[in-house]
C-alpha cells in the first residue's frame, strides 16, 4: 500500500513544476494574443462615417470577439501557474508572503477580466443586443475604463505578484537570482509608472514567460525541498 502511494507522490513532485512551466507559457501566449485582438477599435477621434465602417466590417468585429473570448483562457491558464508555483514551494511558503501572493493574483484576473469587458462591450452589445452603434464619446468612454482596469489597477496588481514571487523564489532558492534581480526591477517600473504605456504591460507576460521557461528547463527533481520537508514527518510517522 506505501509503495503505490509513494510513487504517486512522486509523479506529482514531477508533474508539478512542468505543469506551471506550461500554464506560465500559455498564459503569456494568450495574454499578449487578446491584447493584440482587443485593440481592433476605430481611432481616437474617429468620424461617425469611420465608426459605421468599423461595425459594418464583420472582421474587424469577429477579432474583437475572438481577443474578449481569449482573455479567459489567459486568466485559467494564470490561476493554474499561481496553483503549481504554490504547490512546487510547498512547506517553505510562509502565510504573509503566500496571501499576498494569492490575492495579487486574483486582482489582476479580476481587472484583466474587467479590462477585456469594457473594451470589447460596444461590439458585444452592437453584436448580440441589437444595440445601436455606439458614438465616438461611447467608444472613448468604454476604452478609458479598459485602459483604467488594467493601466492603472491590473498593471500594479501584477507588480505586487511580482514582487512577493520573486521574494518567495529568492527566500526558497527556486528562482535564480538573476530573474529575481530582474522581477524586483521590472516589478518597480510597473508598479510607478503614471502613462498609459501599452507597451509596458508586455513586461508582466515576459516575466512570467521567463519564470516559466526556468521551470521547465529546471530538474524534475526541484520539488525534492519539499519532499526533504515533508519526509520527515512521514518518518516519525513509521
Amino acid at each position: 500500500m506505501s509503495e503505490p502511494v509513494a510513487l504517486g507522490a512522486v509523479a506529482r513532485e514531477v508533474r508539478a513544476p512542468r505543469a506551471a512551466g506550461i500554464a506560465g507559457l500559455a498564459f503569456a501566449t494568450l495574454f499578449v494574443a487578446s491584447l493584440v485582438l482587443l485593440r481592433h477599435h476605430p481611432a481616437a477621434g474617429a468620424s461617425e462615417q469611420e465608426i459605421a465602417d468599423f461595425y459594418r466590417d464583420d472582421q474587424s468585429g469577429n477579432l474583437v470577439l475572438v481577443g474578449l473570448y481569449l482573455v479567459p483562457f489567459s486568466g485559467i491558464a494564470f490561476l493554474w501557474f499561481i496553483a503549481v508555483i504554490r504547490s512546487r514551494v510547498g512547506d517553505r511558503e510562509d502565510r504573509f508572503f503566500a496571501t499576498v501572493f494569492f490575492g495579487s493574483g486574483l486582482l489582476f484576473v479580476a481587472m484583466l477580466f474587467a479590462a477585456a469587458a469594457a473594451a470589447a462591450a460596444p461590439v458585444a452589445a452592437t453584436r448580440f443586443l441589437d444595440a445601436p452603434q455606439p458614438s465616438a464619446d461611447a467608444i472613448s468612454f468604454a476604452r478609458s475604463l479598459a485602459f483604467t482596469c488594467l493601466y492603472v489597477y491590473g498593471v500594479r496588481a501584477g507588480a505586487v505578484f511580482m514582487i512577493v514571487t520573486s521574494t518567495i523564489g529568492l527566500r526558497t532558492g527556486t528562482l535564480p537570482r538573476w530573474l529575481v534581480g530582474a522581477g524586483y526591477a521590472a516589478a518597480l517600473v510597473l508598479l510607478f509608472s503614471i502613462a498609459f504605456l501599452e507597451a509596458i504591460v508586455l513586461v508582466f507576460p515576459l516575466w512570467v514567460a521567463a519564470v516559466s521557461v526556468h521551470i521547465l528547463r529546471s530538474p524534475a527533481s526541484s520539488g525534492s525541498d519539499d519532499t526533504a520537508g515533508g519526509r520527515p514527518g512521514h518518518a516519525a510517522a513509521r
